[in-house]
Parts: structure tokens; C-alpha cells; sequence
């Protein structure tokens, strides 16, 4: 018998329907007469006749004609709404779309696997089981690691042993034991009280990555859970069913609970659910329309599934991604910039960067030869101001790969200490199967990510406020030499003047945000928990700089490409070129002024999904295979022995060792 969950007023509903050939009409009556039949006062209508109602999809929100057969328009188990002639919906609520949502609307379900250990997931491997390109599974270790695990929880229970939120209350009633009998009930309780968060939902990526992440913590197989219990949660990842997590609430110390508690609660078939298929909904029906039921708990399972740091570190490999994707395309959009300011690449020099090696400058370096070497991309552009009487550049053009380098050298000290966390064991007890027993510690302690991500936001941020700089110099005519603000007529065309306002904007608030979150803490839990980590609020505003970041270089993406049409007939390197031809390919020149926030937010899209590095490193990637003694990063200790050693035989320091 086909059955719809219907929404209607805040309730969700669910209908049955015995003959396929009823109508949309139908069902929208059905379920309107099913609400005023559960409420005290008929939910303020005399009778169902008079009411008058449209029936959409939850999923895309289509208008269904009241006279189609429900056999045609819909499918068994599909989710709609029934909307209320005359109601006023908030403008800030929309049932059944989630912030973001868009980036399922071509949602397909994924084929492929990721096999988990938690031994061996990357920051890259979580960004794309949060895109939905993977499925999951464990690998047999996995299983046989939480099968281990599990006894040991089975065996206290067993033999009534008193430990810590197995047998025992939490926080502050530690030493209150729980009777057996209640042992189940003492972990939804748990999972219920703690889910306490506020705010706007997690995005489907975003909960897609926390699900995935908490899934291999709990595939290492120190936390108790059981191989069923881990299973479902397994399925109900693989069906997409992303349970509803304010993103505010954690104070990252004991771990995320409030987060992790409310992907809890949607996983035993309470609170709210999202998937592509229903949109939200109750989570019973949710997973019930995907053939699921919801997870019973069993002793331990609760705390297994809500104790460690996952919200901060699933964010934090979102941040640390974008972070590196940004940063190699910072280089490529100020490699542009200097070719429009007639910029000199003497400050990229072999010599120069060999000389202080730190890795990140090294590299850059390298990236701005490869992408401006006359030699070996001939460029019309400098070609023109070869002679020219300048000596060298304002810091913001010259002293790019001491400044890119160290954010380059930041993000990958955070990934080094984000990796190691994503594949951390951070419950509390932990179960050791080994050794038969649990201990308590501190690993759900966030310290380590939030102090990580802390760092990341002040080193991103600063290709922020060096862009802007450059910003400032392309839109100013007596630094530039061209058009004031980019544009022809002046005075009657403003150009880029608001666009530069945008990028100081954007700058002043990343100046804030950087402030550490992380050196705060406030005493919670009756003084048990007497300090924390503040990593959510770390994860969160990283997040929010490098957004920033991402769109203060798409302003000057453009004003750099803009400025390159005065240049012409003039041409930059083949690389540079490239980018220029992209960006064209979805904003066109100005000649006058027009609305130009959606032009900024297609550049924007050309950073976020790198199509501006997929188009540069071929090149870059040429170059080094050309260049390799020159591109590899040198360490200090290297560096100095070779110094040595041309000094002690005598070799010109214009020949390879």
C-alpha cells in the first residue's frame, strides 16, 4: 500500500493511501482532515470543506495539480506539503530546504566506496564523503576491533562493575550509580538532554562529513559500541539521512556534545532529519522512508556516540581544504596583478629564496617564475617596461612568497595536527579491549584543533589583507598608471571603487574574527569540567576568513583582468592568459558600469572549485619538471652543507653540485 508523509502546519503526517488512482486533491484533504482531527480546537477550521490549500514537493518545492492520480504524480514514500490558503510562513523558515541545499539539487547517490579503519582517513578523503561522492565501509580489522571492544562493555554490564557512563551517571553525577534495569534508558537520556545546540543547521555537506567522521572514530575500536549499532549508523550515512545539528553549542571540552548529541538523536528516530529524497521531516519518517529503522542504544552506545571532537575537526578539514585551495590560487591571481603593474620578477630570483629556505617561500617563489619567466612564457606585457628605470616594487608585489610562504607553512603544520585528530580515538571512558578494561583521560579534550584552526584563521587571512593592497594599488591611477578605479569615463562610470570598499570590508572583519577563540574558557558542568577549548567558535569563524579570503582575490581576480584590457593589444604569459580567458568565460569585460555583485560571486566560484589552479598548474607543473634542481624546497641543514661544500673545492656557485 503506497504511503506519503505529508507536512502540514509545523506536523508531519503520516497517509496512507489504499487506491492508487486517488488524486493529489486527495491527499492534501486526507492530511488536513487527519491534523484538525488531532487538535484540541480543530486547528481553527469548522471542517475540512473549508479549507483551502495548494500541495507541493518538499524536495524542489513544485506546485502538484490537485486533479492528478497520486500513481503519476508522485512516487511511494514521497514527502510533501500541504500549504494553508492564507498562511504566512516566516521568510527565515523553509521546512523542507536547508541553507545550502542547492548543493544537492543534482544529488546522485554515490557508487563507490571508502573503506574505513580509523587508522587512515585524509582531510581530502572527509571533503568528499561530504560532497557525497562515497559511500561507507569498514574494513574487516574495523569490525573485528569494535567486536573486541564491545565484549568489554558486555562484561561490565555483566558483572555490575561501576564505570564511568557505562553503569554511572555523567559529569557532575559520576558517582551516582544506575540501577541495570535502566541502563538503556540512562543513554537516551543522555542523548536527548544534551541535545541543547541552537542556531542554523549544518549544511548536507557539513553534516555529511561530522556522520562520516564520528563513523571512524568509532571504526578504531575504543569505544564499546556494538558491530550492529555501528552498521545502522553506517546505512542511515549511506542513505543520506543528516539528522538536524545547530552548528552553536559546543564548547569542545568534553568533546562536542551538543552537536554530536543532536546527530544522535536523529539516528534513534527523534528531532528532525534531511534527505535529499524528503527534504526535513521528522527523522522516524525519514529513515523510515529509506527502509530504515531507528537505533536502539545499548548500554555505552550513547556516550559512544556523542563524546570526542568531530564538529570541530570535521570543519577543520573543511577549512584546512579550502585554505590550500585558496592559497595556491592566491599566488596565480597576484602573479596577474604584477604583470598589470608592470611589476619587475627580479624578487623571485633562485638565489634570493635559497638563502632563507623556508619551504612556503620556496615554493612561491617558484610558482611566480613559473607563471611570469619571460624566457620561457614570452610576455608582450613585460617586454614593454624591460628598460624601464624602476628598481624594485612596493612590498605587496615583492615580498609575495615571503608572505604567501608562510601561509603555506601554516596550513600544513594545521593539516599535520587535523589528520592526526580525524583518525584520534576521543571518547571518554576508553575501552581497551586488550587489555580488558576501561580507562578515563581526556582525548574529547579540543585543545589541540581548536588552538590548530586559531592559527589557521590569523595565517589565511593575511593573503586577505595583502590582496586587498594590491586591490588598492590596480584601482588607484597614480600607482597603476591606468584608469582610475579600471573603467573609461570616470566620473560617470565608478568601476571598481565599491568593489575595493568590499575587499576593505571583508578585511577589517577577518581582523576581528582572527581574534583566538581558544584562549578563552569558561568553567562548566558544576566546576567538573573546569576548562575547554572553544574549538567549535574556532572551527566556525575559520571558516568564515577564508570565505573571506576566497572573495577579496576574486575582486582582485577581476580588477587584474579588467586592467589587462588597457593593456591591450598587449599580451601577458601563455599561463596568465589562460586564467584571463577563464575569467572571461563568465564575466565580461566592463565598458560601463553594471551590476557587479553577481560578477564577483562568479569569480568567487572560480576559487572554490579551482578552476583557476586547473588551468595554471599544467604549466607550473611543466616548469618544475624543467626546473627540478631549482623548484625542490631545500632545508636549512642542506642548504648549508652545499654552501660548504662549494667552498671547500672551489666550484662556482653558477654550477650544480
Amino acid at each position: 500500500m503506497p504511503r506519503y508523509t505529508v507536512h502540514v502546519r509545523g506536523e508531519w503526517l503520516a497517509v496512507p493511501c489504499q487506491d492508487a488512482q486517488l488524486t493529489v486533491g486527495w491527499l492534501g484533504r486526507e492530511a488536513v482532515r487527519r491534523y484538525i482531527k488531532n487538535k484540541p480546537d480543530n486547528g481553527g477550521f469548522a471542517s475540512v470543506d473549508n479549507v483551502s490549500f495548494l500541495v507541493r514537493r518538499c524536495k524542489g518545492l513544485g506546485l502538484l495539480d490537485h486533479e492528478d492520480p497520486l500513481e503519476v504524480a508522485l512516487e511511494d514514500n514521497e514527502f510533501v506539503e500541504v500549504v494553508i490558503e492564507g498562511d504566512a510562513m516566516s521568510s527565515d523558515f523553509i521546512p523542507s530546504q536547508p541553507e545550502g541545499v542547492y548543493l544537492y539539487s543534482k544529488y546522485r547517490e554515490p557508487e563507490k566506496y571508502i573503506a574505513l579503519d580509523g587508522d587512515s582517513l585524509t582531510t581530502e578523503d572527509l571533503v568528499n564523503l561530504g560532497k557525497g561522492r562515497y559511500k561507507i565501509k569498514l574494513t574487516p580489522t574495523a569490525e573485528k576491533k569494535v567486536q573486541n571492544s564491545r565484549e568489554v562493555i558486555e562484561s561490565i554490564v555483566k558483572e555490575k562493575t561501576v564505570v564511568y557512563g557505562i553503569t554511572t551517571g555523567f559529569g557532575k553525577f559520576a558517582r551516582t550509580v544506575i540501577p541495570v534495569s535502566k541502563l538503556e534508558e540512562l543513554q537516551v537520556n543522555l542523548v536527548r538532554s544534551h541535545s541543547s545546540g541552537v542556531g542554523k543547521p549544518l549544511i548536507p555537506e557539513r553534516c555529511r562529513m561530522l556522520l562520516a567522521l564520528r563513523i571512524n572514530v568509532l571504526a578504531k575500536g575504543y569505544s564499546g559500541i556494538s558491530l550492529e549499532t555501528l552498521k545502522q549508523v553506517i546505512e542511515v550515512f549511506n542513505a543520506s539521512c543528516l539528522p538536524y545539528v545547530p552548528e552553536k553549542g559546543t564548547v569542545g571540552a568534553s568533546g562536542d556534545l551538543a552537536p554530536l548529541s543532536h546527530l544522535a538523536l536523529g539516528l534513534i528516530g527523534e528531532g528532525k532529519m534531511w534527505s535529499p529524497k524528503s527534504g526535513w521531516a521528522d527523522a522516524k519518517y525519514v529513515l523510515a522512508a529509506h527502509g530504515l529503522k531507528p537505533i536502539v542504544l545499548k548500554p555505552k552506545e550513547g556516550l559512544a556516540l556523542i563524546n570526542g571532537t568531530q564538529m570541530i575537526t570535521s570543519l577543520g578539514c573543511e577549512a584546512v581544504e579550502r585554505a590550500s585551495a585558496i592559497a595556491r590560487q592566491a599566488d596565480i591571481v597576484a602573479s596577474l596583478t604584477l604583470e598589470v603593474l608592470k611589476g619587475t620578477t627580479k624578487a623571485f630570483d633562485t638565489d634570493i629564496h635559497a638563502v632563507r629556505p623556508h619551504r612556503g617561500q620556496v615554493e612561491v617563489a617558484f610558482r611566480f617564475r613559473s607563471l611570469l619567466d619571460s624566457d620561457h612564457h614570452p610576455s608582450e606585457i613585460a617586454e614593454s617596461h624591460r628598460f624601464c628605470d624602476r628598481v624594485q616594487d612596493a612590498y605587496t608585489l615583492r615580498c609575495c612568497p615571503q608572505i604567501h610562504g608562510v601561509v603555506n607553512d601554516t596550513i600544513a603544520f594545521v593539516k599535520n595536527i587535523i589528520t592526526t585528530e580525524i583518525n584520534s580515538a576521543t571518547d571518554n571512558p576508553m575501552v581497551f579491549a586488550s587489555r580488558r578494561e576501561t580507562v578515563s583521560g581526556g582525548n574529547f579534550h579540543g585543545e589541540y584543533p581548536a588552538k590548530a584552526l586559531d592559527y589557521l584563521a590569523i595565517g589565511v587571512h593575511e593573503l586577505a589583507a595583502i590582496s586587498e593592497r594590491r586591490i588598492e594599488r590596480l584601482c588607484n591611477p597614480s600607482l597603476s598608471e591606468l584608469p582610475a578605479f579600471l573603467v573609461a569615463e570616470g566620473g560617470l562610470n565608478s568601476g571598481f571603487m565599491i568593489a575595493h570598499c568590499t575587499a576593505a570590508a571583508l578585511v577589517s572583519e577577518n581582523k576581528a574574527l582572527c581574534h583566538p577563540s581558544s584562549v578563552d574558557s569558561l568553567s562548566t558542568s558544576a566546576a567538573t569540567e573546569d576548562h575547554v577549548s572553544m574549538g567549535g567558535w574556532a572551527a566556525r569563524k575559520a571558516l568564515r576568513v577564508i570565505e573571506h579570503v576566497e572573495q577579496v582575490l576574486a575582486i582582485e581576480l577581476l580588477a587584474a583582468c579588467q586592467g589587462i584590457e588597457f593593456l591591450r593589444p598587449l599580451k601577458t604569459t601563455t599561463p596568465l592568459e589562460k586564467v584571463y580567458d577563464l575569467v572571461r568565460s563568465v564575466v565580461r569585460p566592463w565598458i560601463k558600469d553594471r551590476f557587479m555583485a553577481p560578477d564577483i560571486e562568479a569569480a568567487h566560484r572560480l576559487l572554490v572549485e579551482q578552476k583557476v589552479w586547473e588551468v595554471a598548474a599544467p604549466y607550473i607543473e611543466k616548469y618544475r619538471m624543467e626546473h627540478i634542481p631549482e623548484s625542490r624546497p631545500v632545508s636549512p641543514t642542506a642548504f648549508s652543507l652545499e654552501f660548504l661544500h662549494r667552498k671547500l673545492t672551489k666550484i662556482p656557485e653558477s654550477e650544480d653540485v
